[in-house]
């Protein structure tokens, strides 16, 4: 007889990914299906809800036919997704347009106008957060203003991974640590703000039930079943947004311990025992998946993003020749990155692709190659998006610890820690000690675990994440200054475009509106 498995699923910004957890803690298998998302002008972000529910269908089907999986009972599932995204569904449970994302940059003009209206200073008393560009709010109101007809049409508002759940359970559900980065919860509280809603003017009837974490809210009706392979009457657990979902998945559950993960964005995480968001809100300050536990988080939005977006533009031989190979895209970049000495010979990059949210609140900013001179090759502008990225986390890292949070040894954990020569530099930047665990699969095996703790498998969070050890532990080196240069000419080059990506801004936005 097989044994029971919990499975996890994360709606993430390029593809989904399932695993199945044995009672153990053991990933025993896992599946991606990759999608895209549209960019319809500079600053956009959307996707055609469908996009994720169809490579929901197919992630399953593909887990629920691999044989360590098929016939095994499956006690329940968590789910866990992108943040911030705007899904509006009609009363028969249909988008009703192309879901907004979390690094969309539309919404700056609305952001300044509620900071006018009802103060910063509210804002940040009522949720612990400022008026982002890329919060789930801002994205409301500026539908309000240019498209009245789908917020008219619109029942309930959903984030990305709770419009899989109601295709899957017909529950419209939601989850505190997702709800944390709507700006429309009271964090502190772990509820809906209805004063922030009155001074929005939301209707509370458009937002979804919100639960903790690790409580099974729901069960897979027929059509979800049958669509998925999974069986009819599955607990489904609350989950989490994919940043607290990944930081359970990764052992990051209590006070003392940081995270940083490299996906498509990357984030710097560190949890509280209590609510402390910062004064000047330059860090989110969340709800984490576990009651009574909060944390700060600071994103650099395009981190794997600005790799992705180079390979998929400049680097089709190396595509092509991995494919031949079969190996990884990836590893032929770094490969070519490797062979250049630390500051790639003066060039630097910024990884603005999509704006920037930490440190600097910038949705205007823009990606820039500088430095560039006739010896210039692939391999140096490789090198450089990767020294961007973390001279971007790096500047993440000192805003938190400036909060008093500390951590012997950084989690790493996405995409990017895979790479040798990123761990490397990440430690390097940062000036600690860093490792991966042994669980490779982040969000996803973060709510498999949270689906265990809701059926019962584990008693806590805690429990259900004490079989993690740590991998390739990693030290940095003493006395070397290479890096403090790279971000020192990283840090100027910024500051010194910032007027210029406002100037630039102006005309693009009118053009938009």
């Amino acid at each position: 007889m097989m044994h029971p498995l919990c499975v996890g699923i994360d709606v993430g910004t390029s593809a989904i990914k399932a695993v199945a957890v044995n009672q153990r803690g053991d990933a025993i298998a896992s599946e991606v299906v990759e999608y895209d998302f549209e960019t319809p002008a500079p600053g956009w972000a959307e996707t055609d809800p469908e996009v994720w529910w169809k490579a929901t269908c197919a992630v399953l089907r593909q887990l629920m036919r691999d044989p360590r999986v098929a016939g095994a009972p499956i006690l329940s599932l968590g789910v866990s997704g992108q943040m911030h995204g705007l899904v509006l569904v009609d009363a028969d449970n249909a988008p009703t347009g192309p879901a907004l994302m979390w690094n969309d940059q539309r919404t700056d003009t609305v952001c300044l106008q509620a900071e006018r209206e009802i103060t910063a200073a509210n804002i940040w008393q009522w949720t612990g957060n400022r008026m982002l560009s890329g919060f789930t709010a801002p994205k409301l109101l500026w539908l309000r203003a240019h498209a009245p007809e789908r917020l008219h049409r619109a029942r309930t508002l959903l984030l990305p991974k709770d419009f899989v759940r109601l295709r899957l359970t017909g529950a419209a559900h939601t989850d505190v640590s997702d709800a944390s980065g709507t700006l429309l919860f009271d964090c502190a509280n772990r509820c809906w703000s209805r004063t922030m809603c009155e001074a929005l003017a939301v209707d509370t009837n458009l937002l979804p039930e919100v639960f903790e974490s690790s409580t099974a809210t729901s069960r897979v009706h027929a059509a979800g079943a049958l669509a998925t392979g999974l069986p009819i009457g599955t607990p489904v657990a609350a989950g989490a947004g994919d940043q607290a979902a990944q930081a359970v998945g990764t052992g990051i559950v209590n006070e003392g311990c940081i995270a940083c993960t490299i996906g498509t964005s990357g984030v710097v995480f560190a949890p509280t025992n209590s609510w402390r968001p910062t004064d000047d809100g330059v860090l989110h300050a969340f709800c984490h998946a576990i009651p009574q536990r909060w944390h700060l988080m600071g994103v650099t939005l395009s981190a794997g993003g600005s790799l992705r977006w180079w390979r998929d533009t400049m680097c089709a031989d190396l595509v092509a020749r991995a494919l031949m190979l079969q190996c990884d895209p990836y590893e032929l970049m770094l490969a070519e990155a490797a062979l250049v000495a630390p500051g790639c010979e003066g060039v630097t990059f910024l990884p603005y692709l999509c704006g920037e949210r930490t440190p600097h609140a910038d949705p205007h900013a823009r990606g820039v190659f500088l430095g560039l001179s006739a010896r210039t090759t692939r391999g140096h502008l490789t090198r450089a998006i990767i020294e961007g990225v973390i001279c971007s986390l790096a500047e993440v890292m000192r805003l938190v610890q400036s909060t008093g949070a500390s951590s012997t040894t950084l989690r790493l954990s996405g995409g990017g820690s895979k790479s040798p020569l990123i761990r490397s530099l990440i430690t390097q930047a940062c000036g600690m000690r860093s490792a991966t665990v042994n669980q490779p699969h982040g969000a996803a095996y973060g709510s498999a675990l949270l689906a265990g703790v809701s059926s019962g498998v584990w008693n806590s969070v805690e429990a259900a994440t004490a079989t993690l050890a740590e991998e390739n532990r990693c030290a940095p080196i003493d006395g070397t200054r290479e890096f403090e240069e790279i971000a020192t000419r990283y840090a100027s080059a910024y500051h010194a475009l910032a007027p210029w990506f406002q100037e630039c801004a102006a005309p693009s936005a009118r053009h938009r509106n």
